[in-house]
């Protein structure tokens, strides 16, 4: 409608004129917006029916409605330009359609022309809201599809190119309701669509879109910040919604600003308003804080007038129901003369090489003053002692260089003072640090604590058990001072000492890899070494000298009497000797060191305790008193050999010890056993087993005892006939040779004497002739000791001897197979006596 009425009123002043004047003619055209000065709009020729030269010897001219001229004519060639570019939005607002109106004038005929320039618009204008946040307050019990109008968005475009449609984001309890109205125009609404609960979301935050038409779409957004409340019908209203204030900068803490109030009409905790800022900068916070419960504003922090001028201070009352009120409070800062230079870091090299070079910058800054004059007026300066310098550059920049070499290892860091000063009355100074770090290069060896190490290690240690620790230290840092440990290559007992040794790379942990044995390696050392992991790597060395400790983990061994799991050996002992008798010496060694290789002796167990003892250091055994015919022939005693270690470690020997008559002579003894006693001991242990053995198994005994006695039958003869081989015989030798002396023997016998080394019960002996001897010869060869009288006088019925004879060496085993009877083992006495001419001799095996 309006369109219309208004091409009349132009076709009615057209008219009206043209009537008034020869001949009149409207022309339409039109143009976007923002078109660039200088664009094409038309060309009236063809419209004016003139050509070039008609144009300008008419003198055409273009004249513009209103004091801007918007177009220019071209009179050489009927183009009509852009003079300036056109803001449809500026220039017509909401206007439509926008046109311009001009008119060309031609004289000679005059004639006027109506030109109309339409402005198309284009889309150069997104939709905006007026705030970029809607905030509403639900009662958490509204109803289902309540409407809650939005704030419609606006676009300065007109038509396609204005606000089309709106979206939202997408959520559980809210859709949106598109309103179309009469004048082209839509508007938005939330419509609930899930009931709220405030104790399960208390918030909700929503995007509402405006989208418009335009070519390429623009769209404008705002958010919508939902609060869930409890039922609550009345909001608090405050007394005024602005507040102006003024305050002097500096002001000191807790000045009171201003002091808002809010009422509300409800009653108890609805009632209870609480106040507290809405949506302020952090700024405010800083420098303001509100009382909750009085509405007080007080200043909290610093006031600079140079940092902000004024502050809009947005208060909300919210009472116990969470209904809520806004006011705002301006606050205009009154200025002083107050700020103080400001250092400004442009650039700093941190960490900094040790080995950079003299007049390396390090750091460039500015030193900047917000006052004016006098006041904006700087001076730098630098502590003084340091390896730097501070060069001053053009607008107030300053360098700060190195003037001497760097030591990371005397210096790591450097905090260096800058200080600003200016020209104010009264001055004002800031001081700037600025922390350089001296980054590292590999220039330090690691250095071990000490140049060798002494260890020690028990032996029979488990393997990779730590032995110590050797630690070295590298004045350098990061990876420069990252340390390997290693051991060198080398020989312990001829083997590589990786076999015995091991080090963690890292920690520098030596461990035992193998057992060790200190009775094989007492002590050995290693070198280790260190490495760092510069570039290139540096080194150092160490030696480790490991000690092995002695444990004590060897029992003493008994080297005499021997005792290798045969019977023991028997000594002989005179039954007239005396006290303090020595029978024998028990020999023990022990493999240990130290005190765990000192041996004690003592008597563990003896046949008749008060007759025998043996001495706690040499292991002699002796006589404790004289011995009597009432002893015992045959004496049974149990050693202990103990060392002096931790735990104690021991072992025993066991002797037999035989008590016999005749001789005296302790280095030669010679069986000499009274019949009668050993007959006696013999006849009540045999038939004790006889009765024994005939009750249990008869017919086995007698076969053993048949096949037994046939065994020695033909080893009987088989040594006598190897003994008549071996000894000659003097078949010329005087019968009546012996008479000589009363009471000897008429011939001269050999007599083989056999003595078991075992219990007295289980002994057999033998005493036979062997055979007459005729000469005297020694026969070692032969595994035979031959003994003559002496040339002097001997007792008429009586003769001593003694054979001693050695486990090793004294009869060999060829002769005692010869002889085929027992033979004397490790170092058994052997005594016998018997009354024989002086040219008869003995022969013992």
């Amino acid at each position: 409608m309006q369109e219309s009425h208004h091409n009349r009123q132009v076709w009615s002043f057209s008219l009206y004129f043209c009537l008034g004047v020869v001949v009149c003619e409207t022309f339409h055209y039109s143009v976007p917006e923002e078109k660039k000065s200088g664009s094409l709009v038309a060309n009236v020729l063809k419209d004016l029916k003139v050509d070039v030269k008609g144009l300008s010897a008419r003198r055409a001219q273009l004249a513009s409605e209103g004091t801007k001229q918007y177009f220019q004519l071209d009179p050489h060639t009927g183009t009509v330009i852009l003079q300036d570019r056109i803001d449809r939005e500026a220039l017509c607002s909401q206007k439509d359609p926008c046109i311009l109106h001009s008119e060309i004038v031609l004289e000679n005929p005059l004639q006027v022309h109506r030109i109309e320039v339409q402005i198309e618009d284009v889309n150069d204008n997104s939709p905006q809201f007026s705030k970029k946040q809607f905030l509403f307050e639900i009662p958490e019990q509204t109803p289902l599809n309540t409407r809650f109008l939005l704030e419609s968005a606006t676009d300065a475009d007109r038509g396609d190119n204005a606000v089309q449609n709106y979206t939202l984001s997408l959520n559980d309890h809210f859709r949106l309701g598109i309103q179309s109205h009469s004048d082209g125009s839509k508007s938005a609404e939330l419509i609930l669509e899930k009931q709220l609960d405030r104790e399960e979301n208390a918030q909700l935050f929503l995007i509402l879109s405006a989208i418009d038409g335009g070519t390429p779409k623009r769209t404008g957004t705002a958010n919508i910040v939902i609060d869930v409340l409890d039922n609550n019908d009345n909001v608090p209203q405050f007394q005024q919604t602005l507040y102006n204030v003024k305050l002097l900068e500096n002001a000191s803490p807790n000045t009171l600003v201003a002091k808002v109030e809010a009422t509300d009409r409800d009653v108890g905790s609805n009632a209870d308003i609480t106040y507290s800022f809405s949506q302020v900068p952090e700024n405010v916070l800083r420098s303001f804080k509100l009382n909750k419960h009085t509405g007080e504003l007080a200043v909290a922090g610093l006031i600079d007038y140079e940092e902000n001028r004024n502050y809009a201070i947005n208060i909300k009352a919210t009472d116990g129901g969470g209904l809520s009120d806004y006011c705002k409070v301006k606050v205009e800062v009154e200025d002083t003369n107050d700020n103080a230079p400001e250092v400004t870091l442009t650039s700093l090299i941190s960490p900094l090489p040790e080995d950079s070079p003299t007049d390396t910058v390090v750091a460039l800054f500015r030193v900047t003053d917000r006052d004016s004059g006098d006041n904006g007026r700087t001076a730098c300066t630098t502590e003084a002692n340091l390896p730097f310098l501070l060069k001053a550059s053009a607008n107030n920049y300053y360098q700060l260089v190195t003037q001497q070499t760097l030591d990371r290892e005397k210096a790591s860091e450097y905090n260096i003072t800058i200080a600003a000063i200016d020209q104010g009355s009264p001055r004002l100074t800031s001081v700037r640090i600025i922390s350089v770090q001296i980054s590292d290069i590999n220039d330090n060896s690691p250095v071990f604590e000490k140049s060798s190490y002494e260890m020690q290690l028990w032996e029979n240690n488990i393997p990779g058990l730590l032995i110590g620790l050797v630690q070295a230290r590298d004045l350098d840092t990061e990876r420069n001072a990252k340390i390997m440990y290693s051991v060198l290559p080398g020989k312990v007992s001829g083997q590589p000492v990786s076999s015995y040794v091991s080090i963690n790379s890292e920690t520098g942990n030596l461990y035992a890899i193998r057992s060790l044995d200190f009775e094989q390696v007492k002590d050995f050392q290693v070198t280790v070494r260190a490495v760092d992991s510069g570039s290139p790597p540096l080194s150092s060395e160490a030696i480790v000298r490991v000690a092995v400790m002695d444990e004590n983990d060897n029992a003493p061994f008994i080297l005499y009497p021997l005792q290798n799991g045969s019977s023991p050996s028997s000594d002989l002992v005179p039954r007239g000797a005396e006290a303090g008798y020595l029978v024998t010496k028990v020999v023990a060694v022990d493999r240990d060191s130290g005190q765990n290789s000192w041996l004690s002796y003592e008597l563990l167990k003896a046949t008749e305790p008060g007759l025998f003892s043996v001495g706690a250091q040499n292991g002699e055994v002796k006589t404790m008193r004289p011995i009597n015919k009432r002893d015992s022939f045959k004496q049974k005693l149990i050693i202990g050999v103990r060392d002096n270690g931790h735990p104690t470690q021991s072992t025993s020997a066991t002797l037999s010890i035989l008590l016999v008559d005749g001789f005296s002579d302790p280095y030669m003894k010679m069986v000499a056993v009274p019949k009668d006693e050993v007959v006696e001991q013999e006849d009540r242990t045999l038939i004790m087993y006889l009765v024994i053995c005939l009750a249990v198994i008869s017919f086995i005994f007698l076969l053993s005892v048949v096949v037994f006695v046939s065994i020695k039958i033909h080893k009987r003869r088989k040594f006598i006939e190897t003994s008549t081989m071996n000894f000659p015989v003097g078949p010329n030798f005087p019968e009546n040779h012996g008479d000589a002396d009363a009471g000897s023997l008429s011939r001269a016998y050999n007599y083989e004497v056999c003595l078991a080394g075992g219990s007295l019960n289980s002994e057999f002996r033998f005493l036979r002739p062997l055979f007459p001897v005729f000469s005297v010869e020694p026969a070692q060869s032969q595994g035979v000791q031959r003994i003559s009288p002496s040339s002097q006088d001997l007792p008429s019925h009586e003769v001593e001897g003694q054979l001693k004879c050695q486990a090793r060496g004294a009869v060999s085993e060829d002769a005692a197979a010869r002889s085929g009877g027992p033979s004397c083992t490790g170092n058994q006495p052997i005594t016998a006596n018997a009354n024989i001419g002086q040219n008869d001799w003995l022969s013992y095996q």
